[in-house]
């Protein structure tokens, strides 16, 4: 999901920006769906390795934590129930049921309840870095195509108007998308999303105004 966000939000922020940045510059729009094709492609490659870079680093430091508890459990086995209790006693539960709670779970599975209790760790949340690079990167493509196929129809005389329009539509339905998916406040985080796209087309395209260059 996060990989997901980032990627439809960067695409459809980014592309227009440039798309907009471009036509503000030169409204030639060969001009402009050559940049938009060049920053959709760029964007994606570049959220999708980004993301993979990221996530293994993440992942990398998940398996080193995993690794220090294993031998942990090895050398100082009292030390760490110990600590296990601690943390459900920090949770609520008086000493003795805190102790007893750590004593089952260490004879069930004591490197599978450190992971997951001290860590915070497990399955479902643990980094996939290819996962992650894939969603990334099919997200930003087609999230991205929206602006550059609005200046692709756009007439050549309301190219900036048009991506204008249709960008902040999209920003609107991906903040509210992504509200409800999270169980946000809809109105605010879609408010958030389409003001930072807006302000974000608003800056490359002063650029492109006052200078007569791409960005």
């Amino acid at each position: 999901m996060r990989a997901a966000v980032l990627g439809a939000n960067d695409g459809v922020v980014s592309v227009s920006s440039l798309i907009v940045g471009v036509a503000a510059a030169d409204p030639d729009p060969s001009t402009v769906i050559i940049a938009g094709i060049a920053g959709l492609s760029a964007g994606a490659m570049s959220m999708a390795a980004g993301e993979y870079v990221s996530v293994s680093s993440q992942s990398d430091v998940e398996r080193a934590d995993i690794a220090r508890e294993t031998e942990a459990l090895q050398d100082l086995p009292d030390e760490e129930l110990a600590e296990l209790a601690a943390l459900y006693r920090e949770k609520g539960l008086s000493p003795e049921t805190a102790l007893l709670v750590a004593k089952e779970l260490t004879e069930k599975d004591a490197l599978g309840a450190h992971v997951r209790d001290e860590l915070g760790l497990s399955e479902v949340h643990a980094a996939n870095p290819l996962q992650a690079a894939i969603t990334s990167g099919l997200t930003f493509c087609v999230v991205a195509a929206i602006p550059l196929l609005a200046a692709f129809f756009a007439p050549a005389d309301s190219i900036v108007p048009v991506v204008l329009v249709v960008t902040v539509i999209a920003l609107a339905a991906l903040g509210a998308s992504g509200a409800k998916a999270g169980g946000a406040p809809v109105l605010r985080a879609t408010l958030r999303v389409m003001v930072w796209g807006v302000f974000a087309m608003a800056v490359t395209a002063g650029v492109g105004w006052l200078f007569g260059v791409s960005v």
